[in-house]
């Protein structure tokens, strides 16, 4: 039987997920119907997605540019918006039956609680939406019948080796780790790292913000509060292991002592097309794994006390509320002043730390909760980068 067209909506577009989503639209033009595509300020390739993929829609965040979007897409009837307020109706539109929320950071939370909530089933690499508001997610997928299908590699590794299987048949899942750049620097050398060391990922070719997020190992620490949203699982049942070379992209393992793992090259593209294409494997021209050239595959304990963003992300999710609020908030905050080489590197967590240890947590936080607490996180760290 023939598969049905995806009627598909990118969020991020011009980022690295979303440049590597629309290579695989490119792949499987018959598979794939563009209802819309967004981008924060990049307009000159949002513009050029834009000719080749004629979407319905386009929004444009930076609203300056408005009027270039408009005037070069004019030819083509496509329409076009600009702002936050633009964006968000854009997440809403329900003749799209798949978004990919390829966002970075805080911004990218509110458009998929749109989603959701207009039954739009979400492709999710956006790691602040489960991170913030995990629980009001969930409660809204019930509501409106949505479906979240992860676009990171472990998430997607996670949720490929249990397919078929049995949720209380699952002693623990086991996300990997590549243990970024620092892995096997002292951390009494932290305060020399420059922000040139920390975007040279070993393994993963990926936006600033992220790659950060992968020097501190906050990302493998959001990864873990997704996992938990994800696949409805405690936090003494979500391990690390730090595996450098990210070939095993992660394993679950079973009451029976079976574990299984799913392996692939660091390819963005492999979880990508399998979160648009579900529950398809299909065929692509993607570079193979050559196990015969693989080597030696080592794994590691992660050093909770060199990377003390693993330890305040547990932190978030065993007090739950508004508490992993802060932490995406504080982290995103922190990240970007270090990227603009206002902080050193090791203040990183501790900005993170003063944050959470200042916020008076809400349980059961509803979304206005978490837009104040939002706000509150970014008023309380102001005055430590001024």
């Amino acid at each position: 039987m023939e598969s049905p067209i995806k009627l598909l909506t990118i969020l991020g577009s011009t980022g690295s997920i979303g440049e590597n989503a629309l290579r695989v639209v490119e792949a499987h033009r018959e598979r794939f119907s563009i209802v819309g595509l967004s981008a924060h300020s990049n307009a000159e390739r949002l513009i050029e997605q834009a000719r080749r993929f004629h979407p319905r829609i386009v929004n444009i965040g930076d609203e300056s540019k408005l009027d270039e979007v408009k005037s070069a897409l004019a030819p083509e009837s496509i329409q076009v918006t600009a702002g936050r307020i633009g964006l968000l109706e854009l997440a809403s539109r329900d003749d799209a039956t798949l978004l990919l929320n390829a966002i970075v950071g805080v911004p990218g939370m509110e458009p998929t609680i749109q989603a959701v909530e207009s039954g739009i089933d979400v492709a999710l690499s956006n790691k602040e939406s489960l991170v913030m508001a995990g629980d009001l997610i969930r409660r809204l997928m019930e509501e409106h019948s949505a479906a979240l299908n992860p676009v990171d590699s472990e998430h997607s590794a996670i949720w490929q080796c249990l397919a078929g299987e049995k949720l209380e048949e699952v002693r623990r899942i086991i996300l990997t780790a590549s243990g970024g750049p620092f892995r096997n620097m002292p951390k009494s050398e932290f305060s020399k790292i420059t922000v040139h060391d920390a975007l040279n990922h070993p393994n993963w070719d990926m936006g600033n913000k992220i790659t950060i997020d992968s020097a501190t190992m906050m990302n493998k620490g959001f990864e873990v509060i997704e996992a938990h949203w994800l696949f409805n699982l405690p936090l003494q049942r979500i391990n690390i292991l730090v595996h450098p070379q990210s070939i095993i992209h992660s394993l679950v393992e079973f009451v029976d002592g079976s574990i299984k793992a799913q392996l692939g090259v660091p390819d963005m593209k492999v979880p990508i097309q399998y979160a648009l294409l579900y529950p398809e494997h299909a065929s692509a021209d993607w570079k193979r794994l050559d196990l015969t050239s693989l080597g030696e595959l080592t794994f590691e304990k992660p050093d909770y006390d060199k990377f003390r963003c693993l330890e305040l992300a547990f932190t978030a999710l065993k007090h739950g509320g508004t508490l992993p609020v802060v932490l995406n908030v504080a982290n995103d905050t922190a990240v970007y002043a270090f990227l603009r080489e206002q902080i050193r590197f090791p203040e990183i967590p501790e900005l993170v730390s003063a944050a959470m240890d200042a916020h008076a947590s809400i349980q059961d936080p509803a979304l206005d909760d978490i837009l104040e607490t939002e706000r509150w996180t970014k008023e309380f760290l102001q005055p430590k980068l001024d």
